[in-house]
């Protein structure tokens, strides 16, 4: 199984949303797009704009918690920008 550390980003909020799934991210993407309790529910406007692939459950939730632990928008606005294709770690 594979899993996904994922960020989104909602235009008309202009922030952030970090996760992981093993769902499909399109899939994901669609659920948090959707009237639902939440953060992301406040938005219906959300966008993937970056993706990690990782091997297991552990390795995508260290991925999401090291970058949460950023708390700087500059920084998740860098990793964006310096994205390559997603490859399995």
């Amino acid at each position: 199984m594979q899993f996904t550390f994922y960020i989104l980003y909602s235009p008309s909020a202009d922030k952030f949303y970090i996760g992981n799934t093993s769902e499909v991210v399109a899939e994901r993407l669609r659920k948090h797009n959707t009237n639902h309790q939440g953060f992301t529910s406040k938005y219906q406007d959300w966008i993937l704009m970056y993706v990690e692939l990782f091997e297991s459950k552990a390795l995508a939730y260290a991925r999401e918690r090291q970058v949460k632990g950023w708390k700087s928008k500059s920084k998740i606005e860098r990793l964006i920008a310096n994205k390559v294709e997603p490859t399995v770690r």
